[in-house]
C-alpha cells in the first residue's frame, strides 16, 4: 500500500514538472518585444538580429523550440546565454551551489527550531512561555520577507549596529561560505520567515495530539511522560507537519529571490534578475525551471514523509 502511494505521487510530481514546463516556456514566449533587438540595441543592422535569431532558433515553430529545449533539460543541456555566450549550466552551476548552501542553512536552523518551540508552546499550554512563542510567531508570520530583511539591516548593519555586513561581497573565484558573516543576514531572514508556520502548526498539531484517547490511555497506564511524548504523541504529529515543512522549504525555493536581491547574493534569485534586465530567455527558462524542480521534489519528499510517518498506513502495509 504504501508503495503503491510512494509511486503514484512520483507520477504526479513527472505529469506536474511537464506541465510547468511548458507553462514556462509559454510565458518566455508572451515576453513583449524581440529578444534580440533588446540585447544587440536599437542600432543593430537587420543582418545581425536575423543571425541572432538563428542563434536562438527563434526562426523555429515553437512547437519545435519547445520539444529542442524540453530535450535538452532530459540530458542536462540548458542551452548557451545569448547575454554572456556561456554555457548555461556552467553559468548557474555556483549559483545553485549558493543557493542551495542558503536554503540548506536556513532549513536546518529553522525545521528543528520550529518543531521544538511547538512541541514546547503545546506542553506550556495557557502558560506564559506559550502566550509569547504564540505572540510571536504571529507578528513573524505577518511581516513579508523584505521587511524582516530591512529590519535586520537597519539593526545590525547599518543604524543600530554595524557587526555584519549588509550585502554580499564575495571576490571573484570564492565561495560565499568563505565568509560566514556575510550569511548570517540572509539566513536569518528565511528562518524568521519559516520557523513561525511550522511553530503554529507543530503546537496545534501536537494539542490535538496530547488530547488524543491512545495518548490519555497511555497515561493511565502509567508510561513515563518523556515516552508518552517521544513514543506516542510526536510521531503521530510529525506526519501533517511534515506538508508545512514542505510548504515552507519550497517556500524557500521562491522567496530565496527577494532575499538574494535584497543582500545582493549570488544566487538564482539574482541571477533570474540580471537574465531579465537582459531578455536572456534561456536563462530564465533555465532558472524557473531549476526552482520548479526543486518546489516539486521538496513536495514529493514530504508525501513520503508523511506516509511514512502515518501509523494507519504503516499497520495497513505491513499487513
Amino acid at each position: 500500500m504504501i508503495a503503491k502511494l510512494i509511486v503514484r505521487r512520483l507520477a504526479i510530481s513527472l505529469v506536474i514538472l511537464f506541465a510547468v514546463s511548458l507553462l514556462i516556456f509559454c510565458a518566455t514566449l508572451l515576453l513583449p518585444g524581440d529578444p534580440a533587438r533588446a540585447i544587440l540595441g536599437q542600432q543593430a543592422t537587420p543582418e545581425r538580429i536575423a543571425a541572432l535569431h538563428q542563434q536562438m532558433h527563434l526562426d523555429q515553430p515553437a512547437w519545435q523550440r519547445y520539444f529542442s529545449w524540453l530535450g535538452g533539460l532530459l540530458t542536462g543541456d540548458l542551452g548557451t546565454s545569448v547575454a554572456s555566450g556561456q554555457s548555461v549550466a556552467e553559468l548557474l552551476r555556483d549559483r545553485i551551489g549558493a543557493s542551495v548552501f542558503l536554503m540548506v542553512a536556513a532549513a536546518l536552523i529553522s525545521v528543528p527550531a520550529g518543531i521544538a518551540l511547538g512541541v514546547w508552546s503545546a506542553l506550556r499550554r495557557g502558560r506564559a512561555a506559550d502566550t509569547a512563542i504564540t505572540g510571536v510567531s504571529l507578528v513573524l508570520a505577518a511581516l513579508p520577507e523584505f521587511v524582516i530583511g530591512i529590519a535586520l539591516v537597519a539593526f545590525f548593519s547599518t543604524t543600530v549596529l554595524t557587526v555584519l555586513p549588509a550585502v554580499t561581497m564575495s571576490p571573484p573565484g570564492s565561495q560565499v561560505w568563505d565568509f560566514p558573516s556575510q550569511l548570517i543576514l540572509p539566513t536569518a531572514v528565511l528562518v524568521l520567515v519559516v520557523t513561525p508556520y511550522i511553530a503554529r502548526m507543530m503546537r496545534a498539531t501536537m494539542l490535538e495530539v496530547l488530547d488524543s484517547g491512545y495518548v490519555e490511555m497511555a497515561r493511565l497506564k502509567g508510561v513515563p511522560e518523556r515516552r508518552v511524548i517521544l513514543r506516542h504523541a510526536l510521531p503521530h504529529a510529525i506526519g501533517p507537519v511534515a506538508q508545512v515543512v514542505a510548504i515552507q522549504l519550497a517556500w524557500m525555493a521562491g522567496g530565496v529571490v527577494v532575499v538574494e536581491f535584497l543582500f545582493r547574493y549570488p544566487g538564482l534569485g539574482q541571477a533570474l534578475i540580471d537574465a531579465v534586465n537582459y531578455r536572456d530567455v534561456q536563462v530564465v527558462q533555465a532558472v524557473t525551471m531549476i526552482v520548479a524542480v526543486i518546489y516539486v521534489v521538496v513536495n514529493l519528499l514530504a508525501d513520503i514523509v508523511g506516509i511514512l510517518a502515518n501509523p494507519k498506513l504503516r499497520t495497513g502495509g505491513a499487513s
